[in-house]
């Protein structure tokens, strides 16, 4: 905010020309105000503009004033009165002052600074200052910049606002505090779209295109970061520009600097936003600035100026304005200096002027060289006017706390403002938080309520270059751009993030898989062939009828068991073949529902000793076709070898075999209830394992061996007399039970989860109908619908004499 500071001097001895031979038009030299005192303050103000040489008969000097700097100029004065009149703080002592005109000049207040030691600043807030490797002896009661920075940034954070533009002007106090800005923002993950200085002197091309920047921008949030004199020029430029919908934060400089309030302005000022310094109440101080006479300062051409600029009247005889009498009162004048609804930086100047007070007060203390505060023994003047400021502490009559860090800084406080415009362009300044340096992190940045705040676009900007990634996607980092405008990536098959943002997504554990939105992982639905659903109802409705007709065919053949048909075809057999059929066709309920380890076991060993009892009664039935018809040759006795206990005992070695190779698999390595998280990334199979592999294929390959005999032996009986002709439909059952087989062993090892269990289920179902239609489905034909061929006569007139 430009380079206005308050300054030290201490004066022992002053000497006065008495012969003066001419009389100096003002004060000497850029002395504005003066006062003699045991102690004298100096202070250098911009209260004008650069002189200006005019022909005017060296009768005055030419002025263009700043009415905020004659306030805080005034404000010394006051402040210096006050502490003139409290005999506690300076006993004995007077102060003095000595305030300069820096003339709006930069290089000759960069002048100053370097002839002259500086301690104490109201107004400067550059970072820089801070560095005590090159400003040693330099206090401030304004925060510093970098405070605003970090205040500004907590704003943004609070409303997620991570892309934003900056409008900053070319000067020192703006480009250093942009600059900080941005590495700051960095660390915070705030983005600077668009950084785009503004100059008095910009064309107006520049003009325009830094309002079609502005304007065509994606970043809804502008941070405006210049000083009050370059605010009033940009916003000049900018007025008419159509620049709508953008929320604006302004610096400290302007933020509560009403008088750039208007009508034109309402589209771009309604609802700023910025941190100011805090409100504060100073009693007496607005009586005596709206008191001011020229009388008061009759050697101030600047006050004759000021009076002459805002009544509207002359000191000197002129035909185009009144003669001033210097009694006006300046209550009836509106304007920066009159503006007594607010002294927000007009405390600073108080607050610093008591701060020297103070420092004073404690070197005043010495004795003996000693300093009692400190314990030193050094008394040099200057040393001991800066140690004593950096040991300040006290409390202004409005509660305000002062002291200084190690760098010199006070403790940083700021009130968040809103700008609330009226349709005729007046403006409220309202205060919607705070920001306090003192307060422990997280505690220090505070808002009001939130429904209070006017925004730029009459709803709360979302200004960021890229939505956050959702759940389910990950964030990427694109070289290419900022750091705010990242790219978002679908999370890879199997993985979730769970969080806004997320850098990686997340493996799911292997017993769960991602939702459809890849943000949770869920237990993995489990899969089995189950009794419920459509596939697993169909084959326990096929197993029950295959039970059923297996179980009716037995009641036919019980009920005709004394026809010649029932006991041509060896009763006995035929029984057990129907019980063994019966236990096939149920044995495949076993392998529906979901896998244990009693179920696992059942259903292959259940099923390969029920099929070897099945084929072992098969094989018998046709070894006994074959005995039978090598018994009706001459001489022949071969049935007498193959009688029913043979056949018995036959289908029990048979089946025995089976069983001692289930026993063998269920002992070594058993079956057992697998959750298969293999076959399928999404979902679990619940399988039976086979545990041994040999096994398995054991009690198969034995089944097969059985089959593949009784097909052979049938083979061979097929064209036997038409009386023997069970052979050809056990040839043909083998067949279709080879056939099933035979498919069924690469269908098995294709079919996926349940599905290979219902492969199994099928060939068993084949298989078992195969059988049970081809060998007794002709049969009872007979019985039931042809009795007339089922009579001994029928069946001697087509067999030879010995049956079976």
């Amino acid at each position: 905010m430009g380079w206005i500071t308050i300054i030290l001097f201490i004066l022992l001895a002053e000497t006065k020309s008495e012969n003066q031979t001419c009389k100096v038009i003002g004060q000497t030299g850029f002395m504005e105000f003066s006062k003699d005192g045991d102690l004298i303050i100096g202070g250098v103000f911009s209260l004008s503009g650069t002189r200006k040489i005019e022909d005017n008969g060296y009768q005055a000097l030419p002025y263009t004033y700043c009415t905020r700097e004659l306030k805080f100029a005034r404000t010394v004065i006051f402040t210096v009165e006050e502490i003139n009149r409290d005999s506690k703080l300076l006993p004995g002592m007077t102060l003095g002052y000595r305030l300069y005109n820096g003339c709006g000049s930069e290089n000759l207040v960069r002048a100053v600074r370097t002839l002259l030691h500086l301690v104490v600043s109201h107004l400067s807030t550059c970072a820089c200052l801070s560095d005590k490797k090159l400003y040693p002896t330099f206090f401030r009661t304004v925060p510093s910049d970098r405070f605003q920075i970090i205040a500004l940034l907590k704003l943004m954070e609070y409303f997620d606002w991570r892309w934003v533009g900056i409008i900053h002007s070319p000067s020192m106090y703006a480009t250093q505090a942009t600059t900080e800005f941005i590495k700051e923002a960095k660390k915070e993950g705030i983005c600077v779209e668009y950084m785009k200085s503004f100059s008095r002197s910009s064309t107006t091309s520049d003009s325009i295109t830094t309002a079609e920047i502005i304007r065509s921008s994606s970043s809804k949030v502008v941070l405006l970061f210049m000083s009050l004199s370059y605010t009033k020029a940009f916003l000049k430029i900018m007025e008419g520009r159509n620049i709508t919908g953008k929320q604006w934060l302004g610096s400290e400089s302007w933020i509560t600097q009403t008088d750039l309030a208007s009508a034109t302005r309402k589209s771009i000022l309604q609802g700023a936003m910025g941190f100011a310094i805090p409100e504060a109440s100073i009693p007496g101080l607005a009586e005596f600035l709206l008191n001011l006479k020229p009388s008061d300062e009759p050697e101030s051409a600047m006050i004759r100026a000021f009076w002459e600029d805002v009544f509207h009247c002359s000191f000197t005889p002129s035909n185009t304005s009144a003669m001033c009498n210097g009694t006006e009162d300046l209550r009836t004048i509106s304007n920066d200096y009159t503006d007594m609804t607010e002294f927000r930086a007009v405390n600073n100047v108080y607050k610093a002027v008591y701060a020297v007070a103070h420092a004073l007060h404690a070197l005043l203390q010495c004795r003996n060289a000693s300093n009692p505060t400190t314990g030193k023994q050094n008394c040099t003047l200057t040393l001991q006017v800066l140690e004593h400021l950096r040991l300040v502490n006290f409390t202004t009559q409005d509660g305000d706390k002062v002291l200084f860090d190690e760098n010199g800084d006070t403790v940083a406080q700021y009130d968040l403002v809103n700008w609330q415009m009226r349709e005729d362009g007046s403006v409220e300044i309202v205060s919607i938080g705070e920001y306090d340096s003192s307060s422990s992190e997280g505690k220090n940045f505070k808002l009001n309520d939130i429904t209070k705040i006017i925004w730029g676009g009459n709803h709360i900007p979302r200004s960021v270059c890229r939505e956050p990634c959702p759940p389910g996607t990950r964030k990427a980092i694109n070289k290419r751009k900022p750091i705010c405008c990242f790219d978002c990536f679908e999370c890879p098959e199997g993985t979730i993030s769970n969080q806004t943002n997320a850098p990686e997504c997340l493996i799911c554990p292997p017993e769960f898989w991602p939702n459809d939105r890849k943000d949770q992982c869920l237990p993995k639905p489990t899969e089995y062939l189950s009794y419920k659903e459509i596939m697993g109802a169909l084959l326990t409705i096929f197993c029950c009828l295959g039970v059923f007709l297996s179980l009716l065919t037995s009641i036919i053949f019980l009920v005709h068991k004394e026809t010649p048909i029932v006991k041509a075809n060896n009763s006995e057999l035929s029984f057990l073949l129907l019980f063994s059929l019966k236990l096939c066709f149920l044995c495949s309920l076993t392998f529906i529902g979901r896998p244990s380890d009693w179920s696992c076991m059942l259903r292959h060993t259940a099923f390969g000793i029920t099929f070897v009892l099945c084929i072992s009664c098969v094989l018998g039935k046709t070894i006994v076709v074959l005995m039978a018809f090598r018994a009706t040759l001459p001489g022949s006795n071969v049935m007498k070898w193959f009688g029913p206990p043979q056949q018995r005992l036959s289908v029990l070695a048979f089946t025995l075999v089976q069983v001692v190779i289930c026993i063998l698999w269920l002992t070594i390595n058993p079956p057992f209830p697998n959750r298969n998280m293999n076959y399928y990334k999404e979902k679990i199979i619940l399988e039976c394992a086979l545990g041994s592999a040999i096994g398995f294929w054991a009690v198969l390959g034995y089944i097969g061996l059985l089959a593949l005999m009784c097909f052979i032996l049938a083979f061979l009986a097929r064209k036997l007399p038409d009386s023997f002709n069970e052979a050809k439909f056990i040839t043909f059952s083998m067949l279709i039970f080879c056939a099933v087989w035979i498919t069924f062993i690469p269908a098995y090892v294709s079919s996926p989860g349940k599905f290979t269990v219902a492969v199994e289920i099928f060939a068993i179902l084949a298989s078992s109908f195969g059988l049970l239609i081809c060998i007794f489905v002709p049969k009872c034909y007979i019985m039931i619908f042809k009795p007339e061929q089922n009579s001994k006569k029928h069946m001697m007139g087509k067999i030879p004499s010995r049956t079976l």
